[in-house]
């Protein structure tokens, strides 16, 4: 019974779930696919979808923003357009040393395309990637 059978959602530990929510909702545009409790927290967490499944269970923990690592990448066709979205929804892209940016924060990808960094209130690392 290999894992690869199954599919998998990446969670993120959030430090309020309130404030993620207007991130994650209101930023993003991420759907709610259920609400219910994290821990002892009644509606402290929320699983939110993404192409047409799952993808994110949000929940609120004491081990919120506790990694630099990028937790999750979207894998978009429009690279610059979905940059402009976000940016017009108040999300602000993350600029690393040694790194060229372009003016948005779009950086070249190892073996080619593009990527954009950005990260939620508590400071976990998401990105948005494309081939062109």
């Amino acid at each position: 019974m290999p894992l690869n059978d199954f599919p998998v959602r990446t969670s993120i530990a959030v430090s309020d779930i309130q404030q993620a929510v207007a991130f994650y909702e209101g930023k993003l545009g991420l759907v709610a696919l259920r609400v219910g409790p994290s821990a002892k927290i009644v509606d402290g967490g929320r699983v939110y979808g993404s192409a047409g499944g799952p993808a994110l269970n949000v929940y609120q923990s004491v081990t919120a923003g506790q990694t630099e690592a990028t937790l999750a990448t979207w894998y978009v066709d429009d690279l610059d357009r979905i940059v402009d979205e976000l940016t017009a929804a108040g999300v602000v892209f993350a600029r690393y040393d040694g790194l060229d940016h372009d003016s948005r924060g779009i950086t070249a990808r190892a073996g080619g395309g593009r990527l954009a960094w950005f990260r939620d209130p508590d400071g976990n690392t998401f990105a948005v990637e494309a081939d062109n």
